[in-house]
């Protein structure tokens, strides 16, 4: 990013000289230029800014012979949800191989999704909060520490951001973050999919929808991950430990550690399968800890009359166990032309807790970029996800279960297939609005109902 050594500006002041550090070639980078209403000089030992995302939608009116208390409304309801978030942090202590970063993240996010954010696996806005009755009152999102441990005194370029504000990092080095976060700001990013502000706004277009991470009902939880990266050889891998909310999309953690958490491992191969272009893989895998319910369990107390209906959450053991994985591969194949594909699965014997209702996804799209027509900040993409329930999910919902999403009161089950579109165009100095739509065939896996058709407009600015 910066050809210029400034390693002896990071040195304390009495301290002998620190020697001049070899710099290696700079590693491929799958993120465009940032751009903001401010600039962000990269030299300074703070950083603050913000952004601001609203995202309109409407369905519109589908087939629907019978609704249920979880259901996708067949009405028009045209619904506009708000995110505002305020960067910031410092470094207190600035080296070449051991920066550290203190992040503060406050963040308000409010209005409404459509059908209040029920009745599809796949729903259409990232940033709805899934408890329509935490307002607007701002909150912290992002409080942690992250250390940099540093291997070697060979350095790489690094992109300059909110979450890791040294611009130059040793290219083998262990990364340390502990405090409060959200897991997908580490795990399962693609540079093509994993940002609902500038690209896709699907649950499971952004993020792997099998992947039941670790968060509270806005996404967010107490963490501590461990990461080594080995940019000479191209590789990383990191460790994630956060806290689960009590009951399923909670916004309350259990701070029992025994008997409640989540785990997240991946590794990053920073390979492509064509020569001169980028590309990158990451194989997740995930291992939850909590007061789960089981599909079948629910299923035989209703069907022994101990309970009037399925309920997942009547006599749900503790410490029971669910786990997962995942792959999230992207691929440049132009200057200009890029696709990625993700594919996830977990057991689905126990309820889905903390993300969304989905066992199994597969998922493939692409993005275009418009610089070749002198506008580098345009972008066109499109992209297809199939969402699916395990057997005793599929059961569950059939004799009128209700999960923390999706409940018709019966089930004609099917995939819940989402074609999404849009197109981003940059106007000027970070601001950006956008124009989507999606098509939903079987919403909340009923082939009795839709498809539905959800248009969306999006303005976004950078600060």
């Amino acid at each position: 990013m910066h050809d210029a050594d400034y390693a002896a500006s990071f040195d304390d002041p009495g301290k002998p000289q620190a020697q001049p550090v070899e710099t290696a070639p700079e590693p491929a980078s799958s993120s465009s230029e940032s751009i903001t209403v401010f600039p962000h000089p990269d030299n300074t030992r703070y950083y603050l800014g913000g952004q601001a995302n609203s995202i309109g939608q409407v369905n519109d009116r589908f087939h629907s012979p019978y609704v249920g208390p979880n259901s996708l409304l067949p009405a028009i309801e045209p619904k506009v949800s708000f995110l505002g978030t305020f960067y910031s942090a410092v470094q207190p202590h600035r080296n070449l191989r051991f920066n550290t970063d203190l992040i503060l993240d406050v963040e308000s996010a409010g209005g409404r999704g459509i059908s209040q954010a029920l009745g599809l696996a796949g729903f259409t806005n990232l940033d709805v909060v899934r408890n329509p009755n935490l307002g607007y009152a701002p909150y912290l999102a992002r409080g942690q520490i992250h250390q940099t441990l540093g291997l070697t005194n060979y350095m790489v370029d690094a992109e300059r951001t909110p979450l890791s504000l040294a611009t130059k990092v040793p290219a083998r080095r262990f990364d340390l973050r502990i405090g409060k976060m959200t897991m997908p700001d580490l795990f399962d990013i693609n540079p093509v999919g994993s940002d609902s502000h500038l690209q896709f706004t699907n649950w499971t277009v952004d993020n792997n929808g099998a992947w039941d991470y670790a968060a509270d009902t806005r996404g967010y939880t107490y963490a501590a991950v461990l990461e080594y990266d080995d940019e000479i050889h191209h590789w990383h891998a990191r460790y994630g430990f956060a806290a689960m909310p009590t009951v399923a999309n909670g916004i309350d953690l259990d701070w029992a550690f025994s008997r409640a958490h989540g785990q997240n491992m991946e590794f990053q191969l920073d390979k492509s399968f064509l020569p001169g272009r980028h590309g990158e893989t990451r194989i997740l895998s995930y291992v939850n800890k909590a007061h789960m319910g089981i599909y079948k369990d629910a299923i035989n107390n209703y069907l022994t009359g101990v309970t009037p209906t399925p309920q997942i959450s009547y006599n749900a053991p503790f410490g029971t166990v669910k786990y997962g994985f995942g792959w999230n591969n992207w691929q440049e194949l132009t200057s200009n032309l890029r696709v990625f594909s993700r594919f996830g699965w977990n057991e689905g014997a126990h309820e889905s807790f903390a993300y969304t209702e989905v066992d199994q996804t597969v998922l493939f799209g692409g993005d275009y970029n418009f610089s070749r027509w002198h506008m580098p900040y345009d972008k066109l993409g499109v992209a297809f996800v199939s969402n699916a329930i395990k057997k005793y999910h599929q059961l569950y919902l059939v004799y009128g279960g209700l999960g923390f999403l999706l409940g018709d009161g019966r089930l004609n089950y099917g995939r819940e297939n989402i074609v999404e579109t849009y197109f981003n165009h940059h106007i000027s100095s970070g601001l950006f609005v956008a124009a989507g739509l999606s098509h939903i065939g079987n919403p909340g896996y009923n082939r009795d109902r839709g498809p539905v058709w959800v248009p969306s407009l999006r303005a976004h600015v950078d600060f």
